[in-house]
Protein backbone atom coordinates (compact mmCIF):
# COMPACT_ATOMS: atom_id res chain seq x y z
CA UNK A 1 0.00 0.00 0.00
CA UNK A 2 1.11 3.45 -0.65
CA UNK A 3 -0.59 7.01 -0.47
CA UNK A 4 0.21 10.12 -1.76
CA UNK A 5 -1.15 13.54 -1.05
CA UNK A 6 -1.72 16.34 -3.46
CA UNK A 7 0.18 18.87 -1.58
CA UNK A 8 3.14 16.82 -1.30
CA UNK A 9 3.69 15.64 -5.01
CA UNK A 10 5.81 17.84 -6.66
CA UNK A 11 4.27 19.70 -10.40
CA UNK A 12 5.54 18.46 -13.39
CA UNK A 13 4.77 20.69 -16.06
CA UNK A 14 3.72 19.50 -19.65
CA UNK A 15 7.05 19.94 -21.85
CA UNK A 16 5.10 22.42 -24.12
CA UNK A 17 4.30 24.61 -21.49
CA UNK A 18 0.88 24.28 -22.30
CA UNK A 19 -0.03 24.24 -18.31
CA UNK A 20 1.65 25.40 -15.04
CA UNK A 21 0.52 22.70 -12.74
CA UNK A 22 0.38 18.94 -13.35
CA UNK A 23 1.12 16.57 -10.86
CA UNK A 24 1.74 12.80 -11.94
CA UNK A 25 0.02 11.03 -9.09
CA UNK A 26 0.76 7.49 -10.64
CA UNK A 27 3.93 7.64 -10.76
CA UNK A 28 3.96 8.86 -6.68
CA UNK A 29 2.09 5.58 -6.09
CA UNK A 30 4.46 3.82 -8.18
CA UNK A 31 1.24 2.26 -10.71
CA UNK A 32 1.94 -0.01 -13.42
CA UNK A 33 -1.30 -0.78 -14.90
CA UNK A 34 -2.78 2.98 -15.16
CA UNK A 35 -1.79 6.48 -15.48
CA UNK A 36 -3.46 9.38 -13.48
CA UNK A 37 -2.43 12.86 -13.37
CA UNK A 38 -3.98 15.95 -11.31
CA UNK A 39 -4.49 18.92 -13.60
CA UNK A 40 -5.29 22.94 -12.40
CA UNK A 41 -5.96 24.43 -15.70
CA UNK A 42 -6.06 28.07 -16.06
CA UNK A 43 -7.94 29.56 -18.61
CA UNK A 44 -6.33 29.32 -22.16
CA UNK A 45 -4.55 26.40 -20.56
CA UNK A 46 -4.66 22.68 -22.18
CA UNK A 47 -4.47 18.87 -20.62
CA UNK A 48 -1.68 18.27 -23.66
CA UNK A 49 -1.00 21.14 -25.97
CA UNK A 50 -2.54 19.28 -29.30
CA UNK A 51 -5.21 16.78 -30.72
CA UNK A 52 -3.30 13.59 -30.44
CA UNK A 53 -4.67 10.09 -29.61
CA UNK A 54 -2.98 6.70 -28.00
CA UNK A 55 -3.57 3.61 -30.19
CA UNK A 56 -2.63 1.62 -27.57
CA UNK A 57 -4.37 3.19 -24.47
CA UNK A 58 -8.23 4.87 -23.38
CA UNK A 59 -8.17 8.03 -21.98
CA UNK A 60 -10.58 9.33 -19.20
CA UNK A 61 -10.77 13.18 -17.97
CA UNK A 62 -13.03 13.53 -14.39
CA UNK A 63 -13.43 17.13 -14.26
CA UNK A 64 -13.65 17.98 -10.47
CA UNK A 65 -14.26 21.96 -10.82
CA UNK A 66 -14.66 23.98 -13.58
CA UNK A 67 -15.90 23.04 -17.33
CA UNK A 68 -13.36 21.95 -19.67
CA UNK A 69 -13.85 22.07 -23.14
CA UNK A 70 -12.59 19.07 -25.80
CA UNK A 71 -12.25 18.86 -29.26
CA UNK A 72 -12.61 15.70 -30.49
CA UNK A 73 -11.77 13.82 -34.22
CA UNK A 74 -8.51 14.22 -36.30
CA UNK A 75 -9.45 17.41 -37.35
CA UNK A 76 -10.62 18.63 -34.26
CA UNK A 77 -14.39 19.38 -35.84
CA UNK A 78 -16.63 18.48 -32.83
CA UNK A 79 -16.19 20.16 -29.35
CA UNK A 80 -17.85 18.77 -26.24
CA UNK A 81 -18.15 20.75 -22.83
CA UNK A 82 -17.59 18.39 -19.75
CA UNK A 83 -17.94 19.38 -15.94
CA UNK A 84 -18.25 19.81 -13.20
CA UNK A 85 -18.51 16.41 -11.76
CA UNK A 86 -18.95 14.47 -14.76
CA UNK A 87 -16.44 12.44 -16.91
CA UNK A 88 -15.23 11.98 -20.75
CA UNK A 89 -13.44 8.13 -22.01
CA UNK A 90 -12.14 8.32 -25.23
CA UNK A 91 -11.19 4.97 -26.73
CA UNK A 92 -7.42 3.99 -27.91
CA UNK A 93 -7.08 5.69 -31.96
CA UNK A 94 -9.45 8.48 -30.60
CA UNK A 95 -8.55 11.76 -31.45
CA UNK A 96 -9.24 14.41 -28.67
CA UNK A 97 -7.53 17.79 -26.93
CA UNK A 98 -9.18 19.01 -23.78
CA UNK A 99 -8.77 23.19 -23.37
CA UNK A 100 -9.92 25.29 -20.34
CA UNK A 101 -11.44 28.42 -22.55
CA UNK A 102 -13.41 29.36 -19.60
CA UNK A 103 -12.64 32.52 -16.69
CA UNK A 104 -13.04 29.72 -13.98
CA UNK A 105 -10.26 27.34 -13.16
CA UNK A 106 -10.61 23.91 -14.24
CA UNK A 107 -9.25 21.19 -11.58
CA UNK A 108 -9.25 17.45 -13.34
CA UNK A 109 -8.07 13.92 -13.24
CA UNK A 110 -7.05 12.29 -16.59
CA UNK A 111 -6.65 8.64 -15.92
CA UNK A 112 -5.07 6.11 -19.10
CA UNK A 113 -5.04 2.74 -19.13
CA UNK A 114 -3.25 -0.03 -19.63
CA UNK A 115 0.14 1.01 -18.65
CA UNK A 116 1.27 3.86 -16.15
CA UNK A 117 3.18 5.57 -18.93
CA UNK A 118 2.98 6.30 -22.51
CA UNK A 119 4.35 4.15 -25.14
CA UNK A 120 5.67 6.77 -27.10
CA UNK A 121 5.46 4.63 -30.54
CA UNK A 122 1.57 4.42 -29.98
CA UNK A 123 1.23 8.27 -29.96
CA UNK A 124 0.02 10.51 -32.65
CA UNK A 125 -0.41 14.16 -32.64
CA UNK A 126 -2.07 16.41 -35.81
CA UNK A 127 0.09 19.31 -36.05
CA UNK A 128 1.38 21.42 -38.99
CA UNK A 129 4.58 19.70 -41.11
CA UNK A 130 6.41 22.15 -43.08
CA UNK A 131 7.21 19.60 -45.64
CA UNK A 132 3.35 18.74 -46.32
CA UNK A 133 2.73 22.20 -45.64
CA UNK A 134 -0.75 21.07 -44.01
CA UNK A 135 -1.73 19.56 -40.93
CA UNK A 136 -1.03 15.80 -40.62
CA UNK A 137 -0.13 13.31 -38.15
CA UNK A 138 3.24 12.89 -36.54
CA UNK A 139 4.78 10.44 -34.61
CA UNK A 140 6.16 11.51 -31.13
CA UNK A 141 9.52 10.83 -28.69
CA UNK A 142 10.27 12.81 -25.92
CA UNK A 143 14.26 12.72 -25.87
CA UNK A 144 15.72 14.84 -23.40
CA UNK A 145 12.51 17.06 -21.94
CA UNK A 146 11.87 17.88 -25.55
CA UNK A 147 9.30 16.37 -28.24
CA UNK A 148 10.51 14.97 -31.36
CA UNK A 149 7.86 14.40 -33.97
CA UNK A 150 7.97 12.90 -37.28
CA UNK A 151 5.56 13.42 -40.12
CA UNK A 152 3.79 9.78 -41.10
CA UNK A 153 3.13 11.34 -44.57
CA UNK A 154 6.25 12.38 -45.34
CA UNK A 155 8.86 11.50 -43.14
CA UNK A 156 9.40 14.86 -42.15
CA UNK A 157 11.58 15.16 -38.75
CA UNK A 158 11.87 18.08 -36.64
Amino acid sequence: MKTAALDEIQTVPNPLNVHEIRKPLSMVLGTTDFAMNYFELETGESFSGGIHTHHDQEEVFFIVEGTATFEVGREGDEEVRVGPQAAIRFEPGEFQCGHNHDEETVVGLALGAPGAMHDWDELESIVYCPECGEETGHGVALENGAFELTCTACGYEY
